[in-house]
This record gives structure tokens, C-alpha cells and sequence, in this order.
């Protein structure tokens, strides 16, 4: 395959729409629960789409919006605030859409470029770095203006090169995408047993187990209303070490989480690491592999959970907890923090962010089933976790490498003749 000359080209030569859209009138009191997708900066990151918070809209507030209807293979730009720049692809399955002012949709002309290898140099590292520093050239605020984009260029090889380029990097995302939903899948089985069990009380043997009454009404014989703080032999919040002093942070080598990081998912990697002399003079607590993080600043972000997996520290603004195992096993810990998040939310408060007080979670009543129960719930529930973060590794080890060949193939600098197409056992 010839590689054929590069040029450099912006994108109103290669696109037939580029443009944002608005917020329907009433703003987020006039969203339903179904009907058109309304997407928003907050479903919009680098390489992946969040369904979380996905407005939904009417038809005749859709129609108002005709001019910004989003349709398969466009690419979503967040234009303003503190995501601007984050890229992703419209996933089919929230068709039909349309987007609000916060996100442009850029719409490649076929016959010109290759939609997912543009997708893909706008999330290169190169490009990405160059479009955050247009935007931080706004008088205001963080801006991509519809004649800044118009006039953002990109290096463009021949088409079957884009093709050939974009085929090579979709073939991990599709990789990542299945395992994701393969995940979903899993956590969702846990969550519904979880109800199932601990909510509808029709845990196995439940016919058997008479219902007596409590301060929360009737529950089964041997479970009790308890506190969270009774249950956790550890409950601390983390530290940031002084950012002016470099010796905390500079080559660290000690995970340090914040809680953007918090996806309830396991923690393998963190964006930033502090110093073991950080460590020593305890500026930062140190949390051990399986340890439960809690964020409790920023609502909704209130009662997101992450799962430790290796020795690490965490900002002020998330919680660690370990169970005590006389009284509680970890995964009745952890869902049982995952069906407390509304109430949790519901608590937070704060002028500027809302947020949660340790003891405020420490008080937090729920029930604690008998342990006969919870080691069952566990022993069942155990090894989807097991699948689950098996393929939360893969996916890890998936970005890493898909990240490694994104600049290396949008540059030219590696040839796309000898590279093999991402395949992985099922």
C-alpha cells in the first residue's frame, strides 16, 4: 500500500456539518424519562460515550432542534467548559439525537475523509493538546468556536491509508466495547441478586425464616438495623499532599487517586502517584489492596465506588473503607454502599458542591442480614466479580496498546502494512 502524501486540511473542506445545538426551554425540568436522546457534554468523553444522565426529549422539542439532528458515524465535540475537547463517536443505540449548546457534531463527507481516522487524530495526543490550547485562548471561559473547528486542520493520507489506519484502532474499541458490555452484564446480575435477596428478602431459605419487627418494620429473624461505622473495621478520608513541595510528588511511585477515578470499578492505575517520603511524613493515608474508596464531595459524583488493587493513597474527597469480617463480608459491604448512594446524595450538602461528612456515612443505618446469608450472597456473587475485573484488565491492557499506536499511525510514522488487526480470545 502506497503511503502517498499527507496534507494538511481543515475540516470545513471535509466535513458537511459542523454545529451545536441548544437546551429546550425549561432546561432539565422539561427532560422525560424516554423519547429523543438529548446529548450532553456529560455524556461525552475521549473515546467513550456515558449513558449515565442522558437527557431524553420530546418531539416537538426535538423538532426545534431539526438543524442539529445527530446521525450515524457522526463525531461529538465538547466545545465549552472544563471537558472541552473530549471526542467520541455517537453510539447507534441512542439514536435518534440531537445535541445541546456544549457539543458540536462534526460530520465527515465521505467521498473526502474517513470519519473514525478524524475521530481518531482529534484524540491523539497531538491534536487533543492543540485544540485544548485554542480553546484556553477564549475571553471568558474554555471555548471551541464553530469557526475554530471549521478551521482546525488535520494531516490526511490517501483515503484507503485512513481507512486502512481507523480500521487497525476500531478493532481495539470494538474489543473494549464488548468487553464493557460484557461487564455491564455481570454487575447487573450482582446488582439484581443483590434486590433480590436483600431487598425483596427472597434470599434462599427465606420460607423457612419467620419475619419479625424492627425499627425498619419487618425483616427476617437473625437480621438487625445497623450503622455503617459498626461494620467497618477502617473508615478514613484521604490527604493531598502540599502540591508546592515537589519532593511529594515528583517520581512517585504510591497510587494516588481522585475521584473522577471512582467508576465502581476496580482501581488498577491512577492519573497521578505521590512519593514514599510523602507516605512517610504522612501527608497522605495509605489504603491497601481491597480497600472499598467512597467519593463524598461533589453530588452526583456522591457514593461512587472504587476497589483498591494494590497499596495506594486517595484525595480528601473519598472515603476508604474495610469491612470487618466479623460482621460483614466485603460484597455485602460494597453493594450494600451502592444501594445506600440515593440516600447518601440525598444527605450531601454545600453551597458550591454538595457533599457528604464522614460521619454522616458512619451513621448511615441499613440492615445487616444474618452472616450465614452474606457468606451465600458472597459465595455466589464472588466470582462474577472474579469475570468482571478479568475483563476490566483487559480493557486496560486493550487502551494501553490502542493508545501506544494512536500517534505513531495518525502521524505516519509507523507503516500500517504490517500491522495486525487487534484479536482476542473469547
Amino acid at each position: 500500500m502506497s503511503r502517498g502524501p499527507w496534507i494538511d486540511t481543515p475540516l470545513s473542506r471535509i466535513t458537511s456539518k459542523i454545529g451545536s445545538g441548544a437546551t429546550p426551554r425549561g432546561g432539565k425540568d422539561s427532560y422525560r424519562g424516554d423519547g429523543i436522546s438529548l446529548i450532553r457534554s456529560l455524556n461525552v468523553y475521549d473515546f467513550e460515550f456515558d449513558r449515565n444522565n442522558l437527557a431524553h426529549i420530546n418531539d416537538a422539542q426535538a423538532d426545534q432542534l431539526a438543524n442539529v439532528k445527530v446521525q450515524r458515524g457522526d463525531i461529538l465535540l465538547n466545545i465549552t467548559g472544563a471537558s472541552v475537547a473530549r471526542c467520541c463517536m455517537v453510539p447507534e443505540d441512542v439514536l435518534p439525537a440531537r445535541v445541546n449548546q456544549h457539543v458540536a457534531i462534526i460530520r465527515c463527507d465521505p467521498d473526502k475523509a474517513d470519519n473514525r481516522f478524524v475521530y481518531y487524530s482529534i484524540n491523539s495526543p497531538g491534536y487533543k493538546h492543540h485544540l485544548l490550547t485554542l480553546a484556553q485562548g477564549g475571553a471568558t471561559r474554555e471555548a471551541l468556536t464553530k469557526q475554530t473547528i471549521e478551521q482546525f486542520q488535520v494531516s490526511l493520507p490517501p483515503l484507503p491509508i485512513q481507512r486502512r489506519i481507523s480500521s487497525i484502532l476500531a478493532a481495539y474499541d470494538e474489543l473494549i466495547e464488548n468487553n464493557t458490555r460484557r461487564a455491564a452484564i455481570l454487575e447487573e446480575m450482582a446488582r439484581r441478586i443483590y434486590e433480590e435477596w436483600f431487598v425483596r428478602f427472597r434470599f434462599p431459605g427465606h420460607e423457612g425464616v419467620r419475619m419479625v419487627e424492627s425499627e425498619l418494620g419487618l425483616v427476617p429473624e437473625g437480621w438487625a438495623p445497623c450503622r455503617l461505622e459498626r461494620v467497618c473495621s477502617r473508615m478514613n478520608s484521604g490527604n493531598t499532599p502540599s502540591r508546592s513541595n515537589p519532593d511529594y510528588w515528583d517520581g512517585g511511585t504510591v497510587a494516588w487517586y481522585k475521584t473522577k477515578e471512582l467508576w465502581d470499578g476496580y482501581l488498577f492505575e491512577s492519573e497521578e502517584r505521590i512519593t514514599e517520603l510523602a507516605v512517610a511524613e504522612k501527608k497522605s493515608r495509605v489504603f491497601e489492596a481491597g480497600t472499598i474508596l467512597m467519593a463524598i464531595y461533589g453530588s452526583p459524583t456522591v457514593g461512587r465506588l472504587g476497589i483498591t488493587t494494590g497499596r495506594c493513597a486517595c484525595n480528601q474527597a473519598a472515603l476508604g473503607m474495610l469491612p470487618d469480617p466479623t460482621k460483614v463480608t466485603f460484597w455485602m459491604l460494597y453493594y450494600t454502599l451502592l444501594a445506600l448512594r440515593v440516600e447518601f446524595n440525598n444527605k450531601a450538602q454545600g453551597a458550591a458542591q454538595q457533599n457528604i461528612s464522614k460521619e454522616k456515612v458512619a451513621e448511615m443505618p441499613f440492615l445487616l442480614p444474618a452472616m450465614e446469608t452474606q457468606r451465600r450472597f458472597d459465595e455466589v456473587v464472588g466470582p462474577m466479580q472474579g469475570m468482571l475485573r478479568n475483563l476490566q484488565e483487559r480493557n486496560r491492557n486493550l487502551r494501553t496498546t490502542r493508545d501506544i499506536l494512536l500517534p505513531k499511525l495518525i502521524s505516519g510514522e509507523l507503516s500500517v502494512e504490517n500491522i495486525e488487526i487487534a484479536r482476542e480470545a473469547p
